[in-house]
């Protein structure tokens, strides 16, 4: 099967493919650099919905689910972010175990270095011809780019789940070189 599958769709999907694959080759890397520290795509992302959590006082797990981030790794972010000074936590004065992370003096600096930076440049061109679209239009954008997304994550959690299961024979998963 070649790719005539894609028909119409091939030059978006094309282009949400290179989007995805630059922006994954630059998510985790320390490169975002301001007067008050170097950080990455990902740990200012996690500034910008903590500090938009700040309105929104959803638990930690919530702010997880909104980034796409399991508890886990939302934890270990939240962490190393502590250690760079830019995230506080404390404990809410009814129940300890309850856990509020905000965003600090230094972590507001380096979001607002990063917005003036690095994101206003990035997106300006993006929003202005975002202008031209209706609520309508915008909207069914963010549900096409959502179903895509969803797809995606129903395979990658099949996978993941038919990954567990162990072959009774390893000569089960493979093909034989015939000589």
């Amino acid at each position: 099967m070649k790719t005539e599958w894609l028909g119409r769709y091939r030059p978006l999907v094309e282009s949400i493919i290179f989007f995805a694959n630059d922006y994954a080759s630059t998510y985790n890397r320390e490169f975002v650099r301001t007067e008050n520290g170097i950080v990455s795509y990902e740990q200012i992302q996690v500034v910008e919905y903590l500090l938009e959590n700040e309105e929104l006082q959803l638990n930690m797990r919530g702010v997880a689910d909104r980034l796409g981030k399991s508890p886990s790794a939302f934890t270990k972010l939240v962490n190393k972010l502590v250690g760079k000074g830019l995230l506080e936590k404390y404990h809410a004065p009814d129940n300890k175990k309850n856990v509020i992370v905000l965003v600090s003096d230094r972590g507001r600096k380096v979001y607002d270095e990063y917005v003036t930076k690095y994101a206003i440049p990035i997106f300006q061109e993006f929003f202005d011809f975002g202008d031209s679209l209706s609520e309508e239009e915008l909207e069914a954008v963010r549900v096409l780019l959502r179903k895509i997304d969803l797809q995606y994550s129903q395979k990658k959690n099949d996978a993941d789940e038919a990954s567990k299961q162990t072959p009774k024979d390893l000569r089960e998963t493979l093909i034989k070189i015939e000589s």
